[in-house]
């Protein structure tokens, strides 16, 4: 009789532990519910957190640094690097390239001989960079051991110690400040540096982030005679931008614009793509970056790609259904009468557009191909007349220029587009949160009341 006694002494105990423990769990699940969904509207928070541009400055060359389309075709005419046909190429080039007498050049590169070597690409890079940045703390009050993250990208000049290096050096940025520095990644980096701070944003919340996006030219003005590398001294000139953005709660009312949507599309996985923008050494020697003749085709396709992307995020059902409608009547031709594929109305998602000015002929395609107006595409064109191609920096020239000529109102949301190397079609939305200070000053503003202006098809350079 004892083990059984024994045995049931023992299950009871265990019994009454189990029942014990039970009632204490019985509010359990309650608690675990709720702890479950503050964890899940955590992550949301974290994920859609705002992100706040509060500033952003452009490079504005001195005069001295202009070079008119006479003092062009002087240089390389005494240039001994350019043959008579490599001349009249880029001559023929420039006078269809939509350029004004404004756009500039390091003064190295208008020497004779021009003055290709490094320092005087450090000394390009200080210049640019250190003035955007010092004017973008200056105008908004700024502490430079207040930024948290540090971004920097710039394809075709590389230097060791890194330009992000250069400016923590000479802001006397903190010790832990997270710097990034990105090359090799074309005229659309600016918004893949947008991308990268977001993404850290959502990790590293609170945060102030300062974007540097620029080119230099001193290293990459191409000496040889390859037209398709010639381009590129017909088309760059320089420029840069400093962008202050933020997800600290208390910069929202300090705020410019808050990001709506980012959409990257990448094509170089396509080798067709991957050559059309191409560093290379030509025949003699002589570095530089080709362009191919089908640059246009192949933009026009990753742009295709990208509003596939972009335009359920943004465009109104309306323009959705009819898109689609369409779209069956391609691939069912039998079914249904056939009629060409209905092209969105962006207008109706966006009231500004800054297309990259990566050149005439890109503004144009993207005119046609959108179907906007002369008026969508001003800010590009005039961007394009008075600074030139800028590389990366160029979208944000022209939202310079839609401020400085007051267009931009408290809710209007602007498209960026941009197009680099590799090949790359790359998109941000900006959303308007405020009324902008009338008495603005940046790039544009000492000059804005001669614009528009009318840009010939071609410009006679005497």
């Amino acid at each position: 009789m004892i083990p059984i006694l024994q045995y049931m002494t023992i299950n009871l105990e265990h019994i009454l532990q189990i029942t014990h423990i039970h009632r204490l769990l019985e509010p359990a699940p309650l608690a675990f519910m709720i702890l479950i969904g503050l964890v899940i509207l955590h992550l949301i928070s974290r994920k859609n957190a705002p992100i706040y541009l509060l500033n952003f400055v452009c490079y504005r060359p001195p005069n001295s640094f202009r070079l008119p389309m006479s003092m062009f075709l002087e240089h390389v005419s005494l240039d001994e690097a350019f043959d008579e046909k490599s001349l009249q190429f880029q001559i023929k080039m420039l006078e269809k390239s939509g350029y004004g007498q404004q756009t500039c050049i390091p003064p190295s590169l208008t020497q004779l001989p021009i003055k290709k070597k490094y320092p005087f690409s450090v000394e390009e890079a200080e210049t640019v960079i250190f003035s955007i940045v010092e004017d973008l703390f200056r105008k908004n009050k700024i502490n430079p051991r207040s930024i948290d993250i540090l971004i920097t990208n710039c394809s075709m000049f590389c230097p060791t110690p890194s330009l992000s290096a250069m400016i923590i050096n000479k802001f006397r940025l903190r010790s832990n400040v997270m710097s990034y520095n990105l090359s090799g990644m074309g005229c659309s980096a600016g918004i893949i540096s947008v991308s990268l701070a977001r993404d850290l944003l959502k990790v590293h919340r609170n945060s102030l982030v300062l974007i540097v996006s620029t080119e230099m030219l001193v290293m990459n003005w191409y000496t040889g005679k390859n037209r398709s590398m010639l381009l590129t001294n017909c088309l760059f000139r320089m420029g840069g931008v400093a962008i202050l953005i933020s997800s600290r709660n208390q910069d929202r009312k300090n705020a410019k614009y808050t990001l709506q949507h980012l959409v990257r599309t990448s094509y170089a996985q396509n080798d067709h793509s991957y050559n059309c923008v191409y560093q290379d050494v030509d025949s003699e020697g002589e570095v530089g970056v080709s362009l191919s003749k089908d640059i246009l085709n192949v933009a026009g396709h990753a742009l295709k790609a990208n509003i596939a992307s972009l335009g359920p995020l943004v465009l109104p059902y309306s323009e959705q259904i009819r898109f689609l409608i369409s779209l069956i009547h391609q691939k069912i031709p039998r079914l249904m009468r056939r009629t060409t594929l209905y092209v969105p109305n962006f207008k109706r998602a966006f009231e500004h557009f800054c297309v990259h000015a990566g050149g005439r002929a890109v503004i144009q395609a993207i005119e046609a191909s959108l179907r906007l107006s002369k008026e969508d595409i001003e800010a590009s064109k005039m961007t394009l007349y008075r600074f030139g191609n800028t590389s990366s920096s160029s979208i944000w020239y022209e939202l310079c220029y839609l401020e400085a000529q007051r267009r931009v109102k408290r809710g209007d949301r602007v498209w960026q587009i941009a197009f680099g190397s590799g090949f790359k079609c790359n998109s941000a939305v900006w959303k308007s949160v405020c009324d902008l200070d009338p008495k603005i000053d940046n790039a544009w503003t000492d000059m804005i009341h001669l614009y528009p202006v009318d840009v010939p098809d071609v410009v006679k350079i005497d």
